[in-house]
C-alpha cells in the first residue's frame, strides 16, 4: 500500500523508496521476535539480527543487479523464468504462494488473540479463540474483497497509527527497562547458544521485502545508486526498530517469564500479557496493545491483498463481484479454517513462512546473480550499472545462509533442535 502512495508522485524520491522498503519489511512478524529470541537472550539476539540484516540486504542487492539488465517493470517472475528456467519459476511461485497463505493464517491467529484480549479488557468477556479469529478474518478479508482502494485508504490511517503507537510504546517501555532483566541476573542456568538456530527462519521472515525491488526499478528507472540508497536506508530503519523492540521486551520481561508465553503458543496476546505485569501506567499498556493490533491488521491487509491478486491472476477470476467472491474463498477460506482448528499457531506459522521465504528471498536471488553473471561473460560489451560487493563470495555465502536456515527449521520441526521452554 505504501507503494501505491509513493508511486503517484511525479518525481521519485529516495525517502519514498525508503518508506516502501521499511513499510514492507516491518509488520506483525516483529511481534514474534522477542519470544523466539528468549532462549539466546539479548546479546546473541542483537548479533543475529545484525547478521540477518546484512545478508538480506546483500540478497536484495543481488536481485537489483540482475533486475537492472531488464526493462523497468519486469517482474520477479520474468527474472526467474529467463535466468533459471521453468522449474525454478515453479518453485518460486509455490514458495511465494505458501508464504502468503501461511502469513494470513499467522495474522488471523494473532488478530484473534488480540480480539480476545481487547474484548476481555473492554467488555469483561473473552470469546472462544476460534470465533475471535473467524470474526477478525472475515472482517478484514471483506475489506480486501470490497476494493483495493479501500485497503489503500485504510492502510494510510493504520500505518500512521502504528508509527505513533510504536513511538509512544517504545519510549515508555525503554523507560521501564530493568538492567537485571537485560543481563539475565536471575539466570535459570540454561545455555544460550543452542537456541540461536531455532530463531533463524523467524529473523529471516522479518527482513522479507524483496518483491519490492522490481517495483523500485519500475519506479526509479535504471538509477542503481538511488535505489540502493532506498535498500540500505529502509533496511537500517527496520533493523533499528527491531533492535529497540527486542531491548524493550527483554528489559521488561524476565527470560524465565517467556517460558509461559511459549507454553501458551507464543501468540501476540500472551506476549502483551507478560509485558503488562511489568509496565507501570494504563496509557503505556494501551499504546502497546494498540501497536500490536495495528501491526497485525496492516500486515493482514498487505499480505491479503498480495494473495488476493495472486490467486485472481493464477485462477483467471475476473474483477466482477462474483469473480472477487471466488477469489475471496480460495484466498482466505483455507487459512481461516486452519486457524479455527489450530488457533495458537502464530509463532510456528511465522517460522514456516521463513522456511519458504528462504527460497525466494535468499536462494533464488543468489542463483539469479550467478546465472546472470555467467550469461554476461559471453556478452563483454554489456557493462554492469551496479555490482554487489563481495564478488562470487556473496553468492556462495547467501546460498550457505539459505541452506542453513532451511535445514535448521526442518531439524526444529523434527524435534532435533530444542525450543526454550
Amino acid at each position: 500500500m505504501l507503494e501505491k502512495l509513493v508511486f503517484t508522485k511525479q518525481n521519485p524520491s529516495v525517502f519514498g523508496g525508503t518508506m516502501i522498503i521499511a513499510g514492507t519489511a516491518i509488520g506483525a512478524g516483529m511481534l514474534a521476535l522477542p519470544t523466539i529470541s528468549a532462549g539466546m537472550w539479548l546479546w546473541y539476539s542483537l548479533g543475529l539480527m545484525a547478521l540477518t540484516w546484512l545478508l538480506m540486504l546483500l540478497s536484495a542487492q543481488a536481485l537489483l543487479e540482475v533486475n537492472l539488465y531488464y526493462a523497468p517493470g519486469s517482474s520477479f517472475h520474468t527474472l526467474v523464468k529467463d535466468n533459471l528456467g521453468k522449474f525454478w519459476n515453479l518453485v518460486n511461485g509455490l514458495s511465494v504462494a505458501f508464504v502468503l497463505y501461511i502469513l494470513i493464517y499467522a495474522y488471523v491467529s494473532g488478530g484473534g488473540s488480540m480480539v480476545m484480549h481487547t474484548s476481555m479488557a473492554v467488555f469483561g468477556y473473552e470469546p472462544p479463540k476460534a470465533l475471535a479469529g473467524l470474526f477478525f478474518g472475515i472482517l478484514l478479508s471483506g475489506c480486501v474483497w470490497w476494493s483495493t482502494y479501500l485497503v489503500d485508504r485504510l492502510s494510510v490511517v493504520l500505518i500512521g497509527g502504528m508509527v505513533l503507537t510504536f513511538i509512544f510504546a517504545m519510549s515508555g517501555m525503554l523507560g521501564e527497562v530493568k538492567l537485571a532483566n537485560l543481563l539475565n541476573v536471575n539466570s535459570d542456568d540454561s545455555p544460550y547458544e543452542i537456541f540461536i538456530f531455532v530463531a533463524l527462519s523467524t529473523y529471516l521472515t522479518s527482513f522479507c521485502f524483496h518483491a519490492s525491488v522490481p517495483s523500485l526499478v519500475k519506479y526509479f528507472g535504471k538509477e542503481p545508486k538511488r535505489i540502493n540508497k532506498c535498500l540500505v536506508y529502509g533496511t537500517l530503519i527496520t533493523l533499528f526498530a527491531y533492535l529497540v523492540w527486542i531491548v524493550a521486551c527483554d528489559g521488561n520481561i524476565a527470560r524465565a517469564d517467556f517460558k509461559e508465553v511459549i507454553a501458551q503458543g507464543g501468540n501476540v496476546s500472551h506476549l502483551i500479557a507478560a509485558a503488562s505485569s511489568n509496565l507501570n501506567g494504563a496509557f503505556l499498556l494501551r499504546m502497546l496493545e494498540a501497536f500490536a493490533f495495528l501491526a497485525v491488521v496492516t500486515s493482514f491487509l498487505g499480505a491479503g491483498l498480495g494473495l488476493f491478486d495472486y490467486i485472481a491472476d493464477l485462477c483467471g477470476f475476473d474483477d466482477s463481484r462474483l469473480g472477487r467472491t471466488k477469489t475471496l474463498l480460495v484466498s482466505f477460506a483455507p487459512p481461516i479454517l486452519l486457524e479455527m482448528l489450530f488457533p495458537n499457531g502464530f509463532l510456528v506459522a511465522i517460522g514456516w513462512a521463513g522456511l519458504a521465504a528462504t527460497i525466494w528471498s535468499v536462494i533464488i536471488p543468489a542463483l539469479l546473480l550467478k546465472a546472470n553473471r555467467k550469461r554476461l561473460e559471453k556478452l563483454p560489451q554489456e557493462q554492469s550499472a551496479f555490482r554487489v560487493k563481495g564478488g562470487d563470495f556473496t553468492i556462495y555465502i547467501l546460498l550457505v545462509f539459505g541452506c542453513v536456515v532451511g535445514v535448521c527449521h526442518i531439524l526444529y520441526v523434527l524435534n532435533y533442535l530444542p525450543m526454550y521452554q
